[in-house]
C-alpha cells in the first residue's frame, strides 16, 4: 500500500567559511584544534610522499602533514566557500562539489574529512566518490561531531551545526560504501565554554575524559581503508547540480557574420 506521507529529508546547511575562520582564530578554536590534532597524530604519524586531500575545512590540520606528502590539496565545498591555502605560497585550494571531485580514479592516497560529512547533502554519494578517487589501499579519516557529546548541542561552534553521528552510524555508513573501518580516536572532552577558567582545565578534562567517558567526546574520529574485494554497482549518474552564473560579463565584443 502506498503511503501518502511526504518524504522528509535532512538537509544540512554548510558552515560559512567566515565563521569557520573566526572560530579557529579564537582561543576556543585553537584549543579545539590542538585536541583534534593530538587524536589525529595517533592515527597518522607521517605520510611519506603520499597525495593528501583535505575535504571540508581541514586547513588547520593540513599544515601538520604537508611537509611529508608528495602534494596536498584543500578541497572546499561550494556551499561553504573557500580561502587561499597555504598562506604565502601558491594556492592549493579548490572549490568543489563533494559528489563530483575534479580528480581521476585512484589518484589520491589519503583523504582527511573535517567539517564535511555532517554537511553532505548525500553522505553515501560523497563516500562513494571518495572511494573512486582513492588509490588501492588508500585511507580515509573522518572527523564528525559525536551525537552523544555536548559540542553537538552548542551552536556557537561549527561542531554544533550539521548532522552529528554515533560511532555505530558512522561504521555502518562506511561499510555500506565499501570501506573497512579501522582505528578510532576521540577528542574534545572539555566543555565548549569561552570562560578562561574552564579553558585552563582543558588538559585535565581531556585526560580524564579519555579514561572515564570516551563515549561522550565532542568528536568521533574514524580511519577507514578502501575495500577492493567487493565491487560497487556500476551505474550512470547524472549530476544533480544546477549551476547559476553569479557574474555575467558585459561589453564583450562579438563577431558578426557579414
Amino acid at each position: 500500500m502506498k503511503s501518502n506521507r511526504p518524504l522528509i529529508t535532512f538537509i544540512a546547511m554548510h558552515a560559512d567559511i567566515v565563521d569557520l575562520r573566526q572560530f579557529y582564530h579564537s582561543d576556543l578554536g585553537r584549543f579545539a584544534e590542538q585536541s583534534i590534532a593530538m587524536a589525529l597524530s595517533s592515527l597518522w604519524v607521517r605520510l611519506p610522499q603520499e597525495r593528501l586531500v583535505g575535504l571540508g575545512y581541514a586547513v588547520p590540520f593540513l599544515d601538520r602533514f604537508q611537509a611529508d606528502t608528495e602534494r596536498t590539496f584543500a578541497f572546499m565545498p561550494a556551499g561553504q566557500g573557500a580561502v587561499n591555502w597555504p598562506m604565502g605560497s601558491l594556492s592549493s585550494t579548490t572549490l568543489i562539489f563533494d559528489e563530483e571531485l575534479p580528480l581521476p580514479d585512484s589518484s589520491i592516497d589519503r583523504v582527511l574529512m573535517v567539517h564535511s560529512l555532517e554537511f553532505a547533502e548525500s553522505p553515501r554519494e560523497t563516500l562513494k566518490e571518495l572511494w573512486r578517487v582513492l588509490a588501492p589501499g588508500g585511507r580515509l579519516v573522518i572527523v564528525v561531531p559525536n551525537r552523544r557529546g555536548v559540542w553537538a548541542r552548542m551552536e556557537h561552534t561549527p561542531f554544533g551545526s550539521g548532522r552529528p553521528y554515533s560511532r555505530g552510524q558512522l561504521t555502518h555508513l562506511l561499510r555500506e560504501t565499501n570501506f573497512t573501518p579501522g582505528a578510532t580516536a576521540e577528542a574534545l572532552f572539555f566543555p565548549p565554554s569561552k570562560l578562561r577558567g574552564i579553558l585552563r582545565l582543558r588538559r585535565a578534562f581531556e585526560r580524564i575524559g579519555r579514561t572515564l567517558w570516551p563515549a561522550f567526546s565532542g568528536v568521533i574520529i574514524v580511519e577507514a581503508q578502501k575495500r577492493l574485494y567487493q565491487g560497487l554497482p556500476v551505474a550512470a549518474r547524472a549530476s544533480r547540480r544546477v549551476f547559476v552564473p553569479v557574474l555575467a560579463p558585459h561589453g564583450v565584443p562579438t563577431t558578426r557574420n557579414r
